[in-house]
């Protein structure tokens, strides 16, 4: 009996062992890779509003810089910033001394010479009387009526330069030439002005600031979608809260080159009742260029994610690039495990979701993003507890 039974433990002894080996080399067996957790969005309806960003200038609507049309010192100034004026209305006055004796002196002169055309009518008179009475030559009668007309001419010169004179020294007062606002004094009281080449400015005035524009510089690559008649949002940053709206009035088409980069201006006219916006604020600007009110959405994440090396696909070519004219995004399928590729159809974007014209329905999953496996799975979709399935 004892050999029976030598036999039989090493029998068992060798069970034991090979169960051990097996138990050892099932440990040491290279387990499936756990695949991707994906994030998913639902495709819904809502609402889109495309919009064309752009950066301009407030301005009025008029405005109009107020010069000097003669040289001279700067006797008196009326007005100062932020003063209403009246059309008419005195702002300015410069030193008349100069242009008063001027006004006087060709008085002077024209005074003398009419004068001389009075003598001279009255000889070219006689000089006729004479040849009609036989006691005069002809010759004298023609050099009297030259003399005649030569001072008719002078009268007509000396007028001239007397009108001149004058309206130098009315141009003296300066005048506001509309109802409005002083937005900028330039000059001083005692500052002398020339006006020799260009016409020096002494005051801006703005018509009405309740009613002003915006000069918009869109760049090239939008201004194709902007057209008069869109809304306009726009901030500025002294009331960095508030929003303001206005509309476009023009699309102008001279080009403006900075640095390379093409844009067109576009003007936006924009209602300032309360006058919170001055001239010359930095509007940062939305021109609505398209809207879509209750159509299908699908996130702008969905149409840039890019599927990881181990995503695995529904079938071969699925992940190949979509014809021209569409777009890609991915949809689950068998629980997660794989990957459906679809080319969609897409309309108007906005900063978040993208119109969906054609390609998916509402309430489809699309994929957003690819998360880890210590991301929490709301939203997500994996591979199953023991693995992924072979392919």
């Amino acid at each position: 009996m004892r050999p029976l039974f030598f036999r039989f433990s090493r029998v068992c002894g060798g069970v034991l062992a090979g169960l051990a080996v097996l138990l050892w080399l099932g440990a040491c067996r290279p387990q499936p890779k756990a695949g991707p957790l994906y994030q998913l969005a639902a495709v819904k309806r809502g609402d889109i509003t495309h919009v064309v960003t752009a950066s301009g200038t407030l301005s009025a609507l008029v405005s109009v810089d107020v010069g000097s049309q003669i040289s001279g010192r700067i006797q008196s100034l009326k007005v100062d910033f932020n003063s209403q004026v009246k059309k008419g209305e005195l702002i300015a006055e410069i030193e008349p001394v100069i242009y008063q004796a001027v006004v006087d002196q060709s008085k002077g002169e024209l005074e003398s010479a009419r004068a001389a055309l009075q003598l001279a009518t009255l000889t070219a008179r006689r000089k006729r009387e004479l040849v009609d009475k036989k006691a005069g030559t002809q010759a004298d009668t023609d050099k009297a009526e030259a003399e005649l007309a030569q001072a008719k001419a002078a009268v007509t010169i000396k007028q001239a330069q007397l009108e001149k004179a004058q309206a130098d020294l009315d141009h003296c007062q300066i005048e506001a030439p509309l109802d409005g606002i002083v937005i900028s004094r330039k000059v001083d009281t005692g500052q002398t002005v020339a006006a020799a080449m260009t016409t020096p400015i002494l005051y801006t005035i703005a018509q009405d600031i309740t009613k002003m524009h915006i000069i918009a510089a869109v760049s090239e690559a939008d201004i194709g979608q902007v057209v008069v008649g869109q809304s306009v949002h726009f901030s500025v940053d002294a009331f960095p809260d508030d929003v303001f709206n206005g509309t476009v009035s023009q699309v102008r088409k001279a080009a403006t080159t900075t640095n390379n980069v093409v844009t067109y201006d576009t003007v936006i006219d924009v209602e300032n009742p309360e006058r919170k916006l001055f001239p010359g604020m930095t509007a940062e600007v939305s021109i609505c260029v398209a809207e879509r009110h209750n159509v299908l959405a699908v996130p702008n994440t969905a149409l840039r994610f890019a599927p990881p090396a181990e995503a695995r696909f529904a079938s071969p070519g699925n992940n190949e690039t979509p014809v021209r004219g569409k777009r890609t995004v991915y949809l689950p399928e068998q629980g997660g495990r794989v990957l459906r590729l679809a080319s969609i159809k897409i309309g108007a974007m906005d900063g978040a979701n993208a119109e969906v014209i054609e390609g998916v329905k509402e309430n489809d999953q699309v994929v957003v993003g690819t998360l880890t496996t210590d991301t929490p799975k709301g939203g997500l979709f994996g591979p199953p507890p023991g693995g992924p399935p072979p392919q």
